[in-house]
């Protein structure tokens, strides 16, 4: 599949996957000089990227770098960026440190990785009830697995 972008600004990275098994595209700090990030503080990193998807029945999703999150506290904002397919600005990356030592992003450094994926979209009718399952109205920790 051919996804068309552009670059939005001097120096931007275009998408790319780090392996030919990636499933995710990494997105670069499209950054003019480093950012620091203390304990707590959160930011948008520009990327310097938009796409444009096939149609509605696509969607990109922005997940954070689990080396960033693991080794740095680096993660996003948001847990998981949704990108519209009618969505044609730059994508930033929202993100927060969650570590206890400032951490500072260096330009072109990655920052995100971009996933594309099919998407359904429902017709939500309402109903009088929904059908039973052993579960039921058991929410988080219902299982006994945490």
């Amino acid at each position: 599949m051919e996804i068309p972008y552009i670059l939005t600004r001097p120096g931007a990275k275009a998408p790319a996957y780090a392996t030919p098994g990636a499933a995710a595209a990494d997105l670069c700090a499209a950054l003019d000089k480093p950012l620091t990030l203390a304990p707590g503080q959160r930011a948008i990193i520009p990327t310097g990227v938009a796409v444009q998807l096939p149609g509605p029945q696509w969607v990109a999703l922005l997940c954070a770098r689990s080396g960033l999150a693991v080794k740095r506290g680096l993660t996003l904002s948001n847990g998981v960026g949704v990108i519209d397919s009618d969505y044609r600005g730059e994508i930033g990356a929202g993100v927060v440190n969650l570590g206890e030592e400032p951490v500072t992003v260096e330009p072109g450094e990655r920052v995100a990785q971009l996933m594309i994926l099919p998407v359904a979209q429902a017709a939500f009718v309402a109903a009088q009830s929904l059908d039973e399952t052993d579960r039921g109205e058991g929410g988080f920790g219902s299982t006994g697995r945490l």
